[in-house]
């Protein structure tokens, strides 16, 4: 009888071990925390989609110095400048109209002096005067272009924030050519164009054409930069996620300035970890061919998309 009594109390326990392990497991599965990408597509009533980038103000790359003096800069008129400290971006004031850039070059000079003494900075501080460019970066311009690129992207396999970041810094619909021969939205060199199946010749370039450029550009991403950012990195053993905010402003490193002068740059950094120690530690270093222009892309790209998501903000709450 005891006997019979224990077999049927271990059945019992056993069964009730089961039910409570199979209640824990849905439990614990049903508490864990949602997984919010740090970026997904947002499309909107007109049908038009964008990026929305939460982990720039999650992590609040939104707050740097760099970034708020580029968002100050896209927002001012061409007619007015701001100096600054290209080492930290700094504003040390802003002026407006030409009066800087009638004066002399030794009342140039003079006027810098006075503004380093007034600021208590060494007397060796570079300045810069960087003037508006409101008339550039017209954001609402940019939007349908965006969501025309994103599912080009998307059909890639690559992620289409690259394709919404380089929109918002090249501003299509200008298609200029830069001095060294990118052209099109997404500014891209003829011989990678040609590379990826577009025609440019004396004739023809297709690299005008936004369906074409998106295409080469997101060949460009999947192919060139973003194993390259992954060497990079591996070369130096630090961790990192495709995800990762400082990953993909890496890439946009290398996708304007070319995989060989960012690794130069990485390496003459000798970084010990990633995040935003990385990017800001590069916009501080300069090498023969990553100087001024290569260390602004960066800065430039989270400027642009915090100010695009501002807009769509303000866009939400009329």
């Amino acid at each position: 009888m005891n006997k019979k009594v224990n077999t049927y109390i271990v059945v019992l326990l056993v069964g009730i071990a089961l039910t409570l392990s199979s209640f824990l497991t849905i439990s614990s599965k049903d508490n864990l925390p949602v997984v919010i990408k740090p970026s997904e597509k947002v499309c909107v009533e007109d049908s038009s989609c964008f990026i929305e980038d939460k982990a720039l103000f999650t992590e609040n790359w939104d707050s740097l110095p760099q970034v708020l003096f580029w968002k100050k800069i896209m927002l001012l008129s061409p007619d007015s400048s701001i100096i600054n400290v290209p080492s930290n971006r700094k504003v040390i004031c802003t002026i407006e109209g030409k009066c800087y850039f009638e004066l002399k070059d030794n009342q140039k000079l003079t006027f810098k002096d006075s503004l380093r003494n007034t600021n208590l900075l060494d007397s060796n501080s570079r300045l810069y005067v960087t003037t508006g460019k409101n008339h550039f970066y017209n954001f609402e311009k940019v939007m349908p272009s965006i969501a025309k690129a994103i599912p080009i992207f998307e059909k890639q396999g690559v992620d289409p924030w690259y394709a919404q970041a380089i929109l918002l810094i090249e501003c299509p619909g200008q298609l200029k050519k830069s001095s060294v021969g990118a052209y099109g939205s997404f500014q891209i060199m003829s011989k990678v164009a040609r590379k990826f199946g577009l025609v440019v010749n004396k004739y023809t370039d297709e690299r005008k054409d936004l369906t074409k450029s998106a295409y080469a550009a997101s060949r460009l991403i999947n192919e060139i930069c973003i194993p390259y950012a992954k060497e990079i990195l591996n070369s130096h053993n630090i961790p990192f996620t495709q995800e990762d905010v400082f990953f993909k402003l890496l890439v946009l490193h290398i996708y304007h300035a070319g995989a060989g002068n960012v690794k130069l740059a990485v390496n003459k950094l000798s970084p010990t970890k990633g995040g935003q120690d990385l990017i800001k530690g590069l916009w501080q270093t300069e090498t023969a061919r990553f100087k001024n222009a290569s260390q602004n892309y960066s800065q430039v790209a989270l400027a642009a998309m915090v100010i695009m998501h501002e807009n769509q903000l303000n866009n939400k709450t009329k």
